[in-house]
């Protein structure tokens, strides 16, 4: 009886006592320091958006695909890369971002931490009122993200604005989908309200490059709204039967012009602040030991280097994600006996379609099929690399009429068989490397299954011309843009188009790019050089030169699976077999013949995910997409 009392007089003790090393939001909260900790807790989630297999925007775009017995080497999932191949299914969803299962994340999880945050700001004694607001101001936009995130996968989204309490009822955590003009408004709403406490710029960059600026909510704000007056969202059909069950619509089947208003005045306001604050189009600038370029390879590597330059330098960045891209091994061919040795940890495996090949304009600006001074019909012939062409095609190799006469940025972004590689350790542009693609006795060529390249192009865009793949593989980093410049000057261009605009006024955001990119503007090109020389004339013909030059600019940068999903055009694009060359082959005129490397699958159910089987079954009140 003595020890039952002595224990039950220190049990109220005991209770009280939190265990040592177990965490507590009190703790989290209890000073500076640690809040700072919490903070980056919020980024977390964002930083995992950089990995190119598990974005929707990188792996369902038909810019790249992947072997199809590729299972899991190197830290690449197939899952993203395999959705065009028919298997999304509401079992077993592929890239999961609702429930955070295979390749996706938690999103709704990182909301949940976003909002803590929010309901615990107060708490640090030791913040100073200006870093508080500025990490509202942060986590706002976070929350604005990841609910832009999965609006685009899944449209109409429960809005996470604040956590229910710990004893809610089974009715109240039973969430339904709000309507997609409320989302959309939710969102930017954010964004407003975060924007005014966001630094201009990141000052001290060894600690910050990475956290948001305002420019980065004004860029993210002009996206949501494009997105949200794109066909997708604006007026589509396709979803007016999509219901809540108490009857309410999630989409408005009515087009609403004035979104574009919207969305062009949002874009020229990322655009001024961007630019008054020191963006402008990048430039390449030769290192000390590089030397005597020619003005193509400069202007090539000016391209490359857009792209691949370091975040701190690079002018025209507006946004990308503190994780360096570390997929260069899947987009470098082989040159070297060592590198063949070493194909099982660098594959090259990331494979550029023909079609997508085929998107480039000619040198004079102007889609292939459209170019009266270039021979469309066949381009597929052989043709043998020649002086003229010697910085862009291995002199006396042969290869195919369709890799000449191409414009600059398909040199810098493709490599193909025959193809000159600067770079890869050899700076001088008379002795560079160049691909060797046919057949297994070739360095670049099929020695496997596996470490295969399906279509004989690599995206060359996303190798840093400083790496190197021979006895290994010694990259030079770089951070995966979310947000250039370009995209900005053509998405309110765009913009400006959908408003109805003259081309007088929509042309010139254009012509940044293409003059940048080293072809001629867009009424020159097509006046001069199309056998559709008014094209651009109307909104129709203008709207075709904007998407195509959206693809172009920013492929392979996880963009063009977004645009062409609120363009509604994906099915345009998989509705075709996915073609390569028959790389197995060793003789050119056997190797340049078209093959069928995937038979794409997607339907109109296919532009949104479907939600898990399982997250209906624990939310009655949530309503499966159509079509799934």
């Amino acid at each position: 009886m003595a020890i039952l009392a002595i224990s039950c007089v220190s049990c109220k003790k005991y209770l009280d006592v939190t265990p040592d090393n177990v965490g507590t939001i009190d703790y989290a909260f209890r000073n500076r320091n640690e809040a700072e900790n919490y903070l980056f807790t919020c980024y977390a989630t964002l930083q995992q958006f950089v990995y190119t297999q598990n974005n929707v925007g990188f792996t369902t775009s038909g810019e790249v695909v992947v072997p199809n017995n590729v299972t899991d080497y190197r830290g690449l999932d197939p899952t993203g890369f395999n959705l065009i191949r028919g298997q999304q299914n509401t079992s077993n969803v592929g890239l999961n971002f609702w429930d955070g299962t295979n390749g996706g994340q938690a999103t709704f999880k990182a909301l949940r931490r976003c909002n803590t945050m929010l309901e615990n700001i107060d708490k640090p004694v030791d913040l100073a009122p200006d870093e508080k607001k500025r990490w509202i101001a942060e986590v706002k936009f976070l929350k604005a993200y990841y609910h832009y995130y999965l609006f685009r996968l899944y449209g109409p989204i429960p809005i996470t604005d604040i956590n229910l309490p710990i004893n809610s009822s089974e009715e109240d955590v039973k969430v339904k989908r709000m309507p997609v003009d409320s989302v959309v408004n939710y969102m930017v709403r954010l964004l407003d309200q975060a924007a005014p406490d966001l630094p201009l710029v990141i000052q001290n960059q060894a600690k910050e490059l990475g956290r948001i600026t305002k420019p980065i909510a004004l860029a993210v704000k002009a996206e949501i709204l494009a997105t949200a007056a794109s066909p997708l969202f604006n007026g589509n059909p396709d979803y007016v039967s999509l219901k809540n069950k108490d009857g309410q619509a999630l989409f408005n089947s009515t087009y609403d012009a004035t979104k574009w208003d919207k969305a062009a005045a949002a874009a020229l306001d990322a655009i001024n602040i961007c630019e008054a604050n020191g963006a402008q189009l990048h430039t390449f600038v030769p290192p000390a030991n590089i030397t005597s370029l020619n003005d193509s390879l400069k202007l090539e590597l000016t391209l490359q280097t857009a792209v691949t330059e370091r975040w701190d330098i690079n002018t025209e960045l507006v946004w990308a994600l503190n994780p360096t891209f570390g997929q260069q091994g899947f987009c470098t061919p082989r040159f070297t006996n060592a590198s063949v040795i070493n194909a099982f940890s660098n594959p090259g495996t990331f494979a550029i379609p023909i079609a997508e090949q085929e998107l480039f304009y000619t040198d004079k600006g102007v889609p292939i099929n459209e170019d009266k001074t270039w021979d469309y019909t066949n381009r597929y012939t052989i043709k043998t690399g020649d002086n003229a062409n010697r910085y862009y095609i291995k002199q006396s190799y042969e290869t195919v009429k369709a890799h000449f006469n191409r414009e600059p940025r398909f040199y810098a972004d493709v490599a193909f068989d025959g193809g000159i590689w600067f770079g890869n350790g050899i700076y001088n542009q008379e002795s560079s490397f160049y691909v060797q693609g046919r057949g297994p006795s070739s360095f670049a060529g099929p020695h496997d299954n596996v470490n295969i390249n399906i279509t004989g192009y690599w995206p060359k865009k996303l190798v840093n011309y400083l790496s190197v793949y021979d006895d290994g593989f010694q990259p030079v980093d770089f951070r995966l843009p979310v947000i250039r410049l370009t995209g900005l000057y053509l998405l309110y261009a765009e913009a400006l188009n959908e408003q109805g605009k003259s081309f007088a006024q929509v042309v010139p955001y254009i012509d940044k790019v293409r003059l940048r990119a080293g072809i001629p503007g867009v009424v020159e090109a097509w006046s001069t050089y199309s056998n559709n020389p008014t094209k651009y004339t109307t909104k129709e013909g203008l709207r075709q030169i904007i998407h195509q030059e959206r693809r172009i600019e920013l492929a392979f940068e996880a963009q063009a699976g977004w645009d062409l999903r609120r363009w509604k055009e994906t099915q345009n694009v998989l509705s075709q077999p996915v073609q390569g060359w028959t790389v197995s082959e060793e003789q050119s005129a056997n190797y340049y013949r078209p093959r069928t490397v995937i038979t794409p699958v997607f339907n109109v159910r296919n532009y949104l995910w479907p939600i898990s089987d399982d997250a209906l079954l624990h939310n009655s009140n949530l309503v499966q997409n159509t079509g799934w």
